[in-house]
């Protein structure tokens, strides 16, 4: 990375890597504090150092998490694939802690998951549901994070256009697979689910 070579060239690298040693003890310290006073009544990350608190939804927003759901639960438990977490489901990155929308563990990494577990490892699959406040990040951030953190398929689907991005893992990053506003979208990951786009905008 160019990152990383520059600061290798850099003359004052022992004062630099003090500072971002500094830098990230401090930040892990209010980690630690959002660890110890996240409400399980709120939606809140801790994204690079900031707790960031949700608003609560629009009901585009709210329908298209519902209609997904309503299709994907019952597919991943009858066929007794992993488990399905949503809405306050806090996922534990290296630096950053996140909610996904919509998120999906593959069976062997679920068995895993303990009764009073109130954090969870990377999943397999992700959905975020964009809106003005979180686009920057869906398309940024955490894009960057699910794909470092091995992330295999992420979707984002835009309720304002109706659209729907998926995206696959190639090595670190994601690739746009296929953006639909129309037929049927079919996950890489969780084998054999499938569902019509519009039966995601359309209310129940």
């Amino acid at each position: 990375m160019q990152l990383i070579d520059d600061l290798l060239k850099a003359p004052n690298l022992r004062e630099l890597l003090d500072e971002l040693e500094n830098t990230w003890q401090a930040e892990q310290r209010r980690r630690h504090q959002f660890w110890a006073d996240v409400d399980e009544g709120k939606k809140a990350e801790f994204i690079l150092g900031e707790i960031i608190y949700h608003s609560p939804v629009y009901g585009r927003h709210w329908m298209a998490s519902s209609n997904i759901n309503r299709w994907l639960l019952p597919y991943v438990y009858e066929n007794r694939l992993g488990r399905v977490g949503y809405e306050k489901v806090m996922v534990r990155m290296t630096r950053n802690d996140y909610e996904p929308d919509i998120c999906f563990w593959k069976k062997e990494k679920a068995d895993q998951f303990e009764q009073k577990q109130s954090a969870f490892p990377p999943p397999d699959f992700v959905v975020e549901i964009l809106s003005d406040s979180t686009r920057d990040r869906d398309y940024g951030i955490k894009m960057t994070d699910y794909a470092l953190h091995g992330v295999q398929e992420y979707w984002i689907v835009d309720v304002e256009h109706e659209t729907v991005e998926q995206y696959l893992l190639n090595g670190n990053v994601f690739e746009l697979a296929q953006k639909l506003k129309d037929g049927t979208l079919e996950s890489e990951v969780i084998s054999g689910f499938r569902m019509g786009i519009r039966d995601i905008f359309t209310p129940a």
